[in-house]
């Protein structure tokens, strides 16, 4: 028999809670060969980050990309490092620690929120075995990326199925596939940049850089290039610029295959040529800063841009658990809870203690009964 995690210790009767999963990507444990070794293995493992051949993209990963990447990504993750570790670690747990709060003070129920990663730790089965723990019996899982993509929100969910598959009682599940067009986020973004303009001024044109994926997947039907422009799109409306004031472009692309353009480094390099000396950058589709934001974006892409003639180019921080941030995750994940008893503003904890209580003794009875 298959053995059901989290659920052996299990005490009939003891209270309920409802939990929030944010499932962020992943980051190794230390910028060292070896960590980022294991977790790119982990992460290129995973057929919805790479649709090819199993055997052919198992040589390819083990016997070339993982002998030379590692060395390479660890120099890269040196450059951001904390002394409190990742930034995308750090950065994740700070938002659920203000995510938990934000909630506790707008519903009295027991609801928990836990961060995750897709790949490396705190891991999706980890996280879900300490809301076990906690009576878990209503779920609500929310991926961190804004527009949906197979490669990271069909991904997360498939992690969470594979570990609920394990186990005797399963939640009450809900899963927030995206929120690229949500008022809030929207608006979280917009002031984002508006009070970077007010602490710098604007410049010639502000840069919308998404990670990419290979056009195969856009063509094949996934949505994320299309929620991406919607984002812009709604973005660039509500701060009122022109369309020539704005550029959406896709970065972090790998391998030899074409991938959603225009490509973020090339147009970098291409902007002091048309006379665009000072620019301006957000990353909308990153909820926390990282690799790709902190390394990719502020130093290596103004690198380009520098070289190629540019003067200035600003990074525009992620939301982070910026204040704004929070309030647009909070009303999304409260909103997704509705009809569940935790979520009930007018939940009280005494009526529900009582309620168990009499419950127990029921069962107490049947059992004697018996």
């Amino acid at each position: 028999m298959p053995a059901y995690f989290g659920q052996a210790d299990y005490r009939h009767g003891s209270p309920a809670a409802a939990g929030v999963l944010l499932v962020n990507l992943g980051t190794p444990e230390a910028p060292t060969p070896k960590a980022v070794r294991a977790y790119l293995a982990e992460f290129l493992s995973d057929p919805r980050i790479v649709e090819a051949p199993r055997w052919l993209w198992w040589l390819a990963l083990h016997g070339v990309i993982l002998r030379v990447r590692p060395a390479r990504s660890a120099k890269l993750y040196q450059t951001i490092w904390t002394p409190a570790g990742s930034p995308l670690l750090t950065g994740t747990e700070a938002l659920a620690a203000a995510l938990q709060s934000s909630i506790r003070q707008q519903r009295p129920g027991p609801i928990l929120v836990r961060t995750a990663m897709r790949y490396g730790t705190p891991s999706i089965a980890a996280a879900l075995g300490e809301l076990s723990k906690a009576g878990l019996r209503r779920l609500i899982v929310l991926p961190l990326f804004p527009q949906y993509s197979g490669t990271t929100t069909a991904s997360a969910l498939d992690a969470v199925s594979a570990e609920l598959a394990r186990w005797r009682w399963v939640p009450d599940l809900r899963f927030i596939a995206d929120y690229h067009a949500e008022p809030r986020y929207i608006e979280a973004l917009a002031r984002s940049v508006e009070a970077h303009w007010q602490a710098h001024g604007r410049a010639e044109r502000l840069v919308l850089s998404f990670h990419g994926i290979p056009q195969r997947y856009f063509r094949n039907g996934d949505p994320y290039f299309c929620q991406c422009q919607a984002t812009a799109r709604a973005l660039r409306e509500r701060l009122d610029l022109r369309e020539d004031d704005v550029i959406v472009s896709f970065q972090s692309r790998v391998g030899r295959e074409p991938w959603l353009a225009p490509y973020t480094d090339e147009v970098f390099r291409k902007l002091p040529g048309q006379g665009v000396r000072r620019v301006q950058v957000l990353c909308p589709g990153f909820a926390v800063d990282c690799l790709e934001t902190l390394e990719e974006i502020a130093i290596r892409n103004r690198e380009y841009f520098l070289a190629a003639g540019g003067e200035r180019l600003e990074y525009i921080a992620a939301l982070n658990a910026g204040a704004d941030h929070v309030a647009a995750l909070s009303e999304l994940i409260l909103r997704n809870g509705q009809g569940w008893p935790e979520f009930d503003p007018a939940w009280d904890a005494a009526r529900v203690g009582a309620q168990r209580t009499a419950a127990q003794g029921r069962a107490e009875r049947m059992r004697d009964a018996r």
